[in-house]
């Protein structure tokens, strides 16, 4: 039973090692692209139609990070099976897995936010807007 433990582990290391290159590769992008694009979104402009182009190159980069992070969760899919295997050989390795996961569902989590930011405050701006413009043609109503 040992021996078959221990022949799993190492299977799980080898596959892990594979995996490796689609992590560092998420990874990489989410600290040198992806966190400094959601930086970018944290001022949004005073304007509909600057809000609006914001929103476009939000949704432009919203498509690509979503594609990082729908890679990076598959990933961690394959790795499931690590959380049955407790030995000091693979703990080096949940340690690192662990840590591809924090950073995967921290940066998850800051794009749905935004989106749901950007989206809301178009909105908000959409309806001003709206109403900015009812306010004019009552004030060019009661003036004729």
């Amino acid at each position: 039973m040992l021996s078959n433990k221990r022949i799993q582990e190492l299977e799980l290391v080898m596959e892990f090692e594979k995996v490796e290159e689609c992590f560092k590769e998420v990874s990489s992008w989410i600290e040198n692209v992806g966190r400094k694009q959601l930086k970018e979104t944290i001022n949004l402009d005073d304007s509909l139609e600057m809000l609006l182009q914001a929103q476009k190159q939000f949704r432009e980069f919203d498509l690509i990070a979503s594609e990082y992070c729908r890679r990076g969760q598959e990933a961690l899919k394959k790795m499931d099976r690590w959380e049955d295997f407790s030995s000091v050989d693979v703990h080096a390795y949940r340690v690192k897995l662990q840590t591809y996961k924090d950073q995967l569902e921290e940066f998850c989590t800051q794009l749905d936010e935004n989106r749901h930011r950007i989206c809301e405050t178009v909105r908000l701006y959409e309806f001003f807007d709206k109403v900015r413009q009812g306010i004019c043609c009552m004030e060019e109503g009661v003036k004729s």
